[in-house]
């Protein structure tokens, strides 16, 4: 793996762009490639995402295998498609070669099933070969399907002296040692090595005889998200992953920067479905694609605003005795909606980070409150606005106590909702898009007219 650059001060300017581009058409590959030597391998993949696949092929085969990998890594994933279909099998054999199990197993598994094959026939390392088939085996969302083979372990029964000389020769292979792991003779963890142990004690003491016995760990079918949660909870850079709680077999490591892809990926993933956009889509996709993620969510809206309108139709008689109520509609629909993704937001959020505790009972008595006071605070506004503007003290009432009810009703709906998708095994931040904001606009508008009604006696 090449050494990273200290590049802080990079930014991808039009100029760059443009110098890049120029050198290509020139054919100046000697300047190029000291232009490309100055810049961190994540800076040379943010350019080559601004060029088009010609040019962005001439400088990937300009550079060597072992910064190509990186790249390759760092790539936009559309782009990256692109140039794996014109490398042949042969050349991204050897890129594979240069990267860690872990993605070199991605890149693999984005290639069609008959190139997977024909690329993978053709690493010439057995060892690495044979790792990075062990980890297309496991699902791309568990713990098996994030980890890295390559670690340091070391076992209980060596020396402090022989244990340096074999963790030397491991740590050549390791891009980064963030934890020395310790085994028994049966493979199975057992504990950890603190490197300031091992530089102080004899060479002659025993590893058995200063490893900490306490370590975290992850069983190989958890889910990365839970994975996720534990490294945050424990603030750990690096976690090693066994095959099963019975059987404790060291497979490997999940490192933190892999957690950061997964917890960056759900994100977006959960501010897609807030903004009521199924499945994972980007700017660049297809018109088709783009239409297939919104329009269900849209098609949801557009039912709600007919129910809407059908509950409005049953309050003609309203309308036409109060027609002021009519004008204080978007009012009740749009505060409705506000108040219910404001409660859905928070228990989402508490759930993606392990913080709602306590029964729902409780959980939904408490934003009952919290709803119940905020809606008071608004409403005793909207009574005296309604009042100063001429209308009959009782309008001014039965808009104000609609708005409380509304308010109360939709804190409990975007409270109740996360929680029961959650416990049914359901992504909860659905409940904070289009989902929350048109069932609380039908309820709240039905909720505003039946007591409206009930008050003015219509």
């Amino acid at each position: 793996m090449s050494e990273e650059k200290e590049n802080i001060q990079f930014q991808l300017t039009d100029e760059l762009i443009e110098q890049v581009e120029l050198l290509i058409e020139e054919r100046k590959d000697k300047e190029l490639k000291k232009l490309m030597d100055e810049f961190h391998y994540a800076d040379i993949a943010e350019i080559l995402d601004e060029l088009d696949l010609e040019p962005a092929m001439y400088v990937i085969k300009l550079l060597d295998s072992e910064t190509t990998s990186d790249v390759l890594m760092e790539l936009d994933e559309d782009n990256r498609e692109k140039v794996l279909r014109n490398l042949s099998a042969k050349e991204i054999a050897e890129e594979i070669e240069e990267l860690d199990t872990d993605d070199a197993a991605d890149i693999i598994a984005e290639l069609p099933e008959e190139r997977r094959h024909e690329v993978i026939s053709r690493i010439e390392d057995e060892d690495h070969k044979a790792e990075i088939k062990e980890l297309l085996a496991y699902d791309e969302d568990t713990a098996g399907g994030l980890m890295a083979k390559e670690l340091v372990k070391v076992y209980e029964t060596w020396t402090v002296a022989g244990c340096l000389r074999r963790i030397r020769g491991q740590a050549k292979d390791v891009t980064r040692v963030h934890s020395i792991y310790v085994v028994d003779k049966q493979e199975r963890l057992i504990g950890r090595l603190s490197l300031k142990d091992l530089i102080v004690a004899k060479s002659d003491q025993k590893i058995a005889d200063i490893y900490i016995s306490s370590v975290d760990y992850v069983n190989v079918n958890e889910d990365v998200e839970e994975v996720a949660k534990i490294m945050a909870k424990y603030d750990l850079e690096a976690i090693p992953v066994i095959q099963s709680d019975d059987n404790k077999v060291l497979l490997g490591r999940i490192t933190i920067d892999d957690i950061v892809d997964v917890l960056k990926e759900e994100a977006d993933k959960d501010y897609q479905l807030a903004a009521g956009i199924t499945g994972d889509v980007e700017a660049d996709d297809s018109i088709l694609q783009l239409t297939k993620a919104r329009l269900p969510w849209l098609f949801l809206g557009l039912i709600g605003g007919v129910g809407a309108f059908l509950i409005m139709e049953g309050f003609q008689d309203a309308f036409s005795k109060y027609a002021v109520l009519f004008f204080f509609t978007p009012l009740i629909g749009a505060m409705a909606g506000n108040v219910g993704v404001q409660s859905s937001a928070i228990i989402v959020q508490g759930l993606a980070n392990n913080d709602v505790k306590g029964s729902v009972n409780s959980r939904l008595l408490k934003e009952m409150l919290l709803a119940a006071l905020n809606g008071t605070a608004l409403a005793m506004f909207l009574f005296v606005f309604i009042w100063i503007f001429g209308h009959d003290i009782y309008t001014a009432l039965a808009v104000s106590i609609s708005l409380v009810v509304v308010i109360v009703v939709a804190g409990l709906i975007g409270t109740f909702v996360p929680l029961f998708l959650d416990k049914r095994g359901i992504d909860p931040a659905i409940a904070t898009g289009p989902f929350i904001t048109t069932s609380n606009d039908i309820f709240g508008i039905l909720i505003y007219f039946s007591i409206a009604k009930l008050i003015l006696g219509i």
